[in-house]
């Protein structure tokens, strides 16, 4: 079956005539000047007939006006035989929630983007099917996503480095996925009548007044600020509505089967109990000893990267720091006591505690988890660990018993390390653990002096050299060299080989390592600021290659790597023997190993000392069996003791299963709704006008 489009409108007369639109907020009209849904939206999914009867006449597309706003609440439209009109949008709660969402991002977008206008409203970019792009819908579009990136990043880039990034595709595909779905629900009759819409509108808390009612004159306020009249600001959420609509159809029922679920959720939370040892140097024969030189050579050939010097770049380099200028600076009295002041909480801290807080759902369980904690059935780690969580989760570091709220008196009641609870929390009951207590403690303004005089000076020295660097960048400029900055302006100068492994003095700072790396030969000398305030420049003197060390040089270091990898081959070769012996019947203890036993590892858990893919091993293996897990760092032997699956009834289960069932279904509708969008603009038709999307883009250069 298919759908019955709607035919196609009348043509609209023009303002004032008789046919004009009336406004939302007119009053109750004496005929339905706008039909609600010409099928129902579950039709659509099912691709069903329409409903019975004639089909309804499709929206004839024009704004509102000559708003009012009314004197009480408005009563439903009625038409010609005073019956409420079919289908109406109070009787259709399909995504009215959503609706709510898009109402709200609808008015806060538009908010501040200001008048923009390309000579009339009419200015489109392109069309989908046989419904225009506007320009200024493309406009705020890219506005909008500029605005994002601002908040992001904190501050506006360039528009030219904000197309790197995508902007204005990303907006221009936004845009017309929306205008191929409005195409879509303008094709198949789907709309919202004026008094559904009008109600809504009225709901939107931007266009309140003080009274918490509509406010014609907040609405007026927003839609100025917006640079929309109130028919295309009415047509917008209009459209907005009839597309969420339409998208609620597409997508309704998605759900994710449980089968899924519950694979995924088994394969995360099944866990492995094994039996592993770890082997070294003493579980050989004989030790691994000194390489002979045919050996030692064909190591040293086989890997030159080992022994080859890097890139050196031979730098000098100026560098004056703040703690240069520091020493000779005075602070005044006034500024030092101005800063204690200000740092008082710092100075001046009250008794703290170091507090663990472990919270419980309700009152009972806290009360039964006190109890055991009391009676030594359980201990703090225990019930911690029963609430899934580690002592690093519950850890509130030092804190005021001011911090702790109404739990705080009977908490700081503890003089020493102990628990207490259940007492109250922002989160829910919970018992509490004091692990230390921390006096009061009080540093006097002269005992801060000192360490005040040097902060002070230090921000004063700042300050100075920010200062300096027009006049050290005029000296370079004007022809001085980095050693006459040092006898001119006190500037410290030195050399370095940076191979970009240096860290110490300067070759530490981040600016320094960067200007080190780019600086080319042609570079002249400039001078550039520090992390810490410092000033620095520098000059490329040299650039010597990368270069293979000699055998002889590098002796020691390749013997070294050559006992390494030996041992290691070696330890593989005994593993493998071991494995046959194990399986056999033989244990670790009777091969001289030392066995550790892991049980309830997940595949995320972490062995320590292991080889690395020792657990991917682990999983792979069936109960009993043995095998070898062999990385850089280490080699084993490891056994498949158990398999625990993963419980699924867990009231922890249960409820992460279902956030991720719910999160999964989102993304299949996300994924179902953007191939839909496809689908329309791929069977509507797309016609873009270049010249005028880069019209639009010229005005954010």
């Amino acid at each position: 079956m298919t759908l019955t489009p709607a035919p196609k409108p009348p043509t609209p007369s023009p303002p004032g005539s008789s046919r004009s639109r009336p406004s939302a907020f007119r009053g109750t009209p004496t005929r339905r000047h706008r039909p609600r849904l010409a099928c129902d939206p579950q039709m659509i999914a099912e691709f069903g007939a329409a409903p019975p009867g004639p089909p309804a006449p499709r929206p004839a597309r024009g704004a509102l006006s000559c708003w009012q706003s009314p004197p009480g609440p408005l009563e439903p439209a009625t038409d010609q035989t005073g019956e409420e009109p079919p289908m109406s949008m109070s009787q259709n709660r399909i995504a009215r929630g959503a609706v709510w969402v898009i109402m709200g991002l609808v008015v806060v977008g538009l908010i501040g983007f200001g008048s923009f206008n390309f000579g009339g409203g009419g200015q489109s970019i392109g069309r989908v099917g046989d419904t225009p792009v506007s320009a200024n819908r493309y406009f705020r579009a890219v506005r909008a996503r500029l605005d994002a990136m601002e908040r992001q990043f904190g501050k506006r880039l360039p528009f030219a480095q904000a197309q790197m990034f995508g902007i204005d595709r990303a907006a221009l595909e936004t845009v017309l996925a929306e205008v191929a779905l409005e195409n879509e629900t303008a094709r198949l009759g789907v709309s919202v009548g004026d008094e559904e819409l009008a109600a809504r509108i009225r709901d939107i808390p931007s266009f309140a007044g003080t009274d918490g009612r509509f406010d014609r004159d907040a609405y007026d306020f927003v839609l100025e600020r917006s640079g929309l009249t109130a028919g295309e600001f009415e047509e917008s959420l209009r459209a907005e509505v009839a597309r969420t609509i339409l998208q609620g159809a597409v997508t309704a029922g998605v759900a994710v089967p449980p089968v899924y679920v519950d694979t995924l959720y088994g394969y995360a939370r099944e866990t492995r109990d094994i039996t592993w040892a770890l082997l070294d140097e003493t579980a050989l024969p004989e030790p691994v000893g000194q390489p002979d030189e045919a050996a030692l050579t064909e190591y040293y050939e086989a890997n030159p990267a080992a022994f080859t010097l890097p890139e050196t770049r031979r730098i000098t380099y100026g560098w004056l720091r703040p703690e240069d200028l520091a020493g000779n600076t005075e602070v005044a009295e006034d500024d030092l006591r101005t800063a204690y002041e200000a740092r008082r909480s710092e100075f001046i801290q009250p008794e703290r505690r170091l507090v663990e807080r472990l919270v419980f759902p309700d009152e009972t369980q806290a009360a039964d988890a006190a109890a055991r904690l009391e009676s030594g059935a359980a201990s703090f780690e225990d019930l911690v660990a029963e609430r899934g969580l580690a002592l690093a989760d519950i850890d509130l570091g030092d804190v005021t018993e001011a911090a702790l709220g109404d739990a705080g008196a009977a908490v700081f009641a503890l003089t020493g390390p102990g628990t207490t609870g259940p007492l109250p929390s922002d989160l829910g009951p919970a018992i509490y653990r004091v692990n230390a207590v921390l006096a009061a403690q009080e540093t006097t303004f002269e005992e801060a002096r000192e360490a005040l005089q040097g902060e002070l000076a230090l921000d004063a020295a700042r300050q100075a050299l920010a200062g300096m660097m027009p006049d050290l960048d005029d000296a370079l400029a004007g022809g001085a060299t980095i050693e006459d900055l040092g006898t001119e302006f006190g500037v410290t100068v030195g050399s370095l080989d940076w191979t970009g492994a240096s860290f110490d003095g300067i070759a530490g700072y981040d600016e320094f390592a960067k200007a080190a790396t780019e600086v080319s030969a042609d570079d002249y000398p400039a001078i550039q600021m520090l992390s810490d305030g410092g000033l620095f420049a520098l000059r490329l003197d040299e650039t010597v290659p990368p270069k293979l060390q000699p055998l002889d040089a590098v002796r020691d270091q390749a013997v070294a790597g050559w006992q390494a990898a030996e041992t290691r081959v070696r330890l593989e070769t005994r593993a493998e023997e071991m494995l046959a012996q194990l399986a056999a019947g033989e244990t670790l203890a009777g091969l001289g190993l030392s066995p550790i036993t892991e049980t309830g590892l997940t595949r995320e858990a972490d062995v320590p000392f292991a080889p690395a893919g020792m657990l991917e091993k682990a999983f792979a293996l069936d109960p009993g069996a043995w095998s070898l897990a062999t990385a850089d760092n280490a080699t084993a032997v490891l056994r498949l003791d158990a398999i625990a699956p993963a419980d699924q009834t867990t009231e922890e289960a249960l409820g992460l299963k279902a956030g991720f069932a719910g999160r999964t279904a989102q993304t299949l509708a996300d994924d179902i709704q953007g191939a839909f969008a496809t689908a329309l603009e791929t069977s509507a038709g797309i016609t873009l006008d270049q010249p005028m999307i880069n019209a639009v883009n010229a005005n954010f250069q």
